[in-house]
């Protein structure tokens, strides 16, 4: 618990997504009050209207800003303009606008598509501008990326405290397992449950399993952000993940025998990777505000499938 939210209006956009209702946990759990929070809601307001950015930016002390049109590799892939264009205009004018309304601090939220294709094992910070971003994700990775340079230039201008977070692909409790546009994690998960309840005998994963990620369990995530809004005033960027990496491969099988499906993995070699490799290099956030991941990576897929299963269990049959 801490005095830093007592009495804070915050603005947290995305707030009722997967990662927005883990982090309000977390605010209110360190002193914010549920009526301070301010989320608000796609069908009220277009985030991408400056008009409404205008108007819900009024009054409010801290933003965080999580709100974003994300998906996986294929839906990347599809929607290449919406992805670009819809990210940009969010966190573009959201950041002026809070700027313009006097707010005392803004909290953005990048993700790792800003990082080259090819960058180094362990991404660093350092390394961010060093090449183009992975291509299915270049479109998302740059428009949440100019986020960063909107910061460092309000900084530099305006004195305006701004900060840009870099988390890694996040997972737990909650998460969107819709088919069309689910991350790695919960697209496995589903197609494990459901290939076992219909005893199918095989499984089809995209891509050749040899690609790398980094996990962090949704509730450190959560924990990152709200220590990093209260102590962290910098203009360089802050990786938040884990610091490890596991094949596609790896994750496969691990999730395979977590779900307890019997049957056969068939690769699609036919469909895309994604980036080659991802881990971070996560020394700037324990050095900046002692932040460190604390849910190991089986303790956290068990809570995630725990949780799909017994979801599926209340849903109405028929």
């Amino acid at each position: 618990m801490t005095n830093y939210w007592k009495n804070k209006k915050i603005l947290l956009t995305g707030g009722s997504g997967f990662f927005g209702t883990h982090l309000i946990e977390e605010l209110l759990q360190n002193g914010a009050k549920k009526e301070n929070i301010l989320i608000p809601r796609s069908k009220t307001y277009d985030l991408r209207s400056a008009k409404n950015l205008k108007e819900i930016v009024k009054d409010i002390d801290v933003v965080l800003h999580l709100a974003a049109r994300v998906g996986g590799i294929g839906y990347n892939r599809d929607h290449p303009a919406e992805m670009f264009y819809d990210n940009i205009m969010m966190g573009t004018q959201l950041m002026h606008e809070a700027y313009s309304a006097g707010v005392s601090k803004f909290v953005a939220i990048g993700t790792i598509c800003c990082y080259p294709k090819h960058t180094p094992i362990p991404f660093r910070e350092d390394n961010l501008w060093n090449g183009y971003p992975e291509e299915t994700n270049a479109p998302y990775g740059l428009a949440k990326k100019m986020l960063l340079v909107q910061a460092q230039a309000y900084r530099q201008q305006y004195g305006f405290n701004a900060i840009f977070l870099l988390p890694v692909n996040l997972y737990g409790p909650g998460d969107n397992f819709d088919t069309a546009s689910s991350h790695v994690i919960p697209a496995l998960i589903r197609k494990f449950v459901e290939a076992k309840k219909m005893n199918a005998p095989s499984v089809e994963v995209w891509g050749t399993g040899k690609s790398t990620r980094e996990f962090l369990y949704v509730k450190d995530a959560a924990k990152a952000v709200r220590m990093a809004t209260e102590s962290y005033d910098n203009s360089d960027p802050v990786n938040i993940g884990a610091g490890f990496e596991i094949s596609i491969k790896d994750l496969v099988k691990k999730i395979r025998d977590m779900v307890g499906f019997k049957g056969e993995v068939v690769f699609d070699r036919s469909k895309p990777d994604g980036q080659p490799r991802r881990m971070l290099d996560t020394s700037r956030a324990v050095k900046e505000f002692g932040y460190k991941a604390t849910t190991t990576f089986d303790d956290g897929l068990k809570s995630v499938i725990d949780w799909y299963e017994s979801s599926l269990l209340q849903k109405p049959q028929g």
